[in-house]
């Protein structure tokens, strides 16, 4: 059984805000894992810290980003995906669904600019929000999630925090 505790940087939509994802790794020097959500709008390649999912405004030529992606950590399986190719109603329960054919019990994803933790199914859904420009009233964030065997912790970082 993995007792290591890991620290999980996830973010999503930077929309070629690069230097924040700079900021985001030197605040967080004690981290196992940095994850982007979609939407980034920079090469890729110049993030070598940086796991990545392709948003709906990733473009930049050349790039290797897919579209999802599942990741091992510990004890977890986490779904990756910006989540603009599901549907808007119905987009939670159609994550979870797509998660567990997967067998993760993460789902990390952006495209909404709304930030959100909350645990569907026995599955955690962490929307980030967005490093640019949230859509839900709240600060721009980010979310870090800490794993240690099967115990999980998720939290939102806001701006005001950085």
């Amino acid at each position: 059984m993995d007792k290591k505790r890991y620290k999980v940087v996830i973010v999503s939509d930077s929309h070629g805000l690069s230097g924040l994802l700079d900021q985001i790794v030197k605040d967080n020097p004690d981290a196992d894992l940095f994850i982007h959500c979609g939407d980034l709008e920079d090469n890729p390649l110049d993030f070598n810290r940086w796991l990545f999912v392709r948003g709906n405004n990733d473009f930049f030529p050349g790039d290797t980003m897919p579209m999802e992606r599942t990741i091992k950590v510990g004890e977890h399986r986490i779904y990756v995906a910006h989540s603009h190719r599901v549907s808007f109603v119905n987009r939670e329960e159609q994550l979870v669904r797509i998660a567990r054919s997967y067998g993760c019990d993460i789902i990390c994803f952006g495209h909404t600019h709304c930030s959100m933790i909350k645990r569907m199914h026995d599955v955690l859904l962490v929307n980030p929000g967005s490093l640019w420009s949230s859509r839900d009233g709240k600060e721009p964030s980010y979310a870090i999630l800490y794993l240690e065997g099967m115990q999980v912790e998720a939290e939102l970082r806001f701006e005001s925090e950085w």
